[in-house]
This record gives structure tokens, sequence and C-alpha cells, in this order.
């Protein structure tokens, strides 16, 4: 995924969630650590531009291919931008973190949410 200094992050969340459907992307103000999640509250306005709110690059890319990890993912966003973002996968019609799941490629994050999504 290219993403570029204008998109906001509303963008990103639409082309990741175009992409993997059962699957979310969500922007938070604080890192989290491994396996831990993160506060409703400290999610990020997605208005904001990457220009806006990345500590590093302005543009870049992010592998999002299928065979990849939600914590490479995760790592990806904060290397490259400096952005702490969580994977959240639809379980019936609840958006989960996949904080004991992110050793789970994409496809089997998204597969599992579709597996579980009400029809």
């Amino acid at each position: 995924m290219q993403i570029q200094a204008s998109q906001t992050l509303a963008d990103i969340q639409k082309v990741f969630n175009d992409t993997y459907p059962y699957l979310k992307l969500e922007f938070f103000n604080k890192p989290h650590g491994v396996g831990d999640g993160s506060p409703k509250k400290d999610m990020m306005n997605t208005d904001l531009s990457i220009d806006e709110c990345s500590s590093k690059e302005k543009s870049g890319n992010i592998n999002i291919d299928s065979s990849v990890k939600a914590s490479e993912i995760e790592q990806s966003f904060m290397d490259v931008f400096g952005l702490s973002v969580q994977v959240f996968r639809l379980s019936g019609d609840v958006w989960l973190e996949t904080t004991t799941t992110d050793n789970w490629t994409l496809e089997e994050q998204n597969q599992s949410g579709k597996e579980r999504a009400t029809v």
C-alpha cells in the first residue's frame, strides 16, 4: 500500500478494509505492548492526514500482502510513520482487537472474520 502525506487515516482504513472486508485498522495516540490492547479513548481522529500525525516519514509503503502477519502490519506503521495501529477482526457483529492472534496472517484473520460474521 503506497501511502502519501495528504492521505487521511480514514483513506488508509478504507483501502485496507476494501482489501480485507472482515478486518479494519484503528490508529491510536499511544503505542501498545506486545499482546496488549489499546484503550478506545486513545483512538485518533481519522480525519487527520499522515502529514498531520506522522512523527517520521510523510510518505511510504506498507506491505498488506495476505501472507503478512497482523503484528507485522502494526510494526510497519510504527517503523515507517511512527503511528500506533491495531488490526481488528469482525466476530459476529463485534470488532475485536487481534491481540491474541497477532501471529496470524491477514488471510487467516480475514477468513476467521468471514466465518464468524453475522449474516
